[in-house]
């Protein structure tokens, strides 16, 4: 088991659910993926808990603060200055949703919005690195941008990060940080419909029918059913009972190794 204790910047470090049932959510994802659960208290009333795996953090899960937001999964960028950062994507033509501000004594983070409608976090760390184990069942394995304007978004991320793109002969775009591959980008197109753009959150497993079924049962929505991914493996949308939409991926070889 590799637990990551340092991300590079410019790497997805971390995600979150704001959902608005949060004992619901944690009985979900407890059920599906196993995680325990350490509630951390942020307020007189209100916990963030933490997702675990032998005690390791794997995610985030927080009650949404407005009864009128829909649930979510939110990414998160590491970066060792998010000041910084939210400078370079506003000149890029982003949106600073959310100025840098402390999270107590875990870090600094920050919300912006691409040029292309997609919303992003950025993490600055101090006493919460972000995911320590990813890349393994049950945990964080990608992140992937999906939006209808995949140039104004590749100009945004390269300005805003320096990260790099590369296309496969589908024209799926991945995005590199020193030639390390952490994320990729699909174009939407209308049979998209409605879907906003927006960063999806991928969680790896060993058997994605199983998972599927697992869900279902939990009383989950299967988005998109098992579908073949190319020679990599096979994934499916899954959208648990309040709404918050991921994806599971089964691989038929190894990953990469976690970064830090």
């Amino acid at each position: 088991m590799h637990v990551v204790k340092k991300y590079p910047d410019g790497v997805f470090s971390w995600v979150d659910l704001s959902t608005q049932d949060q004992e619901g959510a944690k009985a979900f994802y407890s059920g599906l993926f196993g995680w325990s659960f350490l509630d951390i208290p942020i307020s007189d009333d209100s916990v963030y808990s933490m997702a675990q795996i032998d005690g390791y953090n794997v995610a985030g899960l927080g009650q949404a603060m407005d009864p009128n937001m829909p649930t979510f999964w939110a990414s998160y960028v590491n970066h060792s200055d998010i000041d910084t950062i939210a400078d370079r994507a506003a000149k890029a033509g982003g949106v600073v949703m959310m100025p840098p501000m402390d999270v107590m004594d875990s870090g600094r983070m920050t919300m912006i919005q691409d040029p292309s409608g997609a919303v992003v976090g950025v993490w600055q760390p101090k006493n919460h690195t972000g995911a320590q184990l990813v890349n393994m069942p049950n945990t964080l394995v990608w992140n992937e941008l999906q939006t209808r304007d995949p140039e104004a978004a590749k100009a945004f991320y390269a300005a805003t990060f320096g990260w790099t793109d590369s296309s496969d002969p589908n024209g799926y775009v991945m995005y590199s940080v020193d030639e390390r591959i952490q994320a990729g980008m699909i174009t939407m197109d209308e049979s998209w419909g409605p879907v906003p753009p927006n960063w999806a959150v991928y969680f790896m497993v060993e058997d994605v029918d199983a998972s599927v079924a697992k869900a279902q049962s939990l009383g989950g929505t299967i988005m998109v059913p098992p579908t073949a991914a190319g020679e990599m493996g096979r994934f499916a949308a899954v959208q648990d009972p309040q709404g918050g939409v991921f994806t599971v991926m089964q691989f038929n070889g190894p990953v990469d190794t976690p970064p830090g």
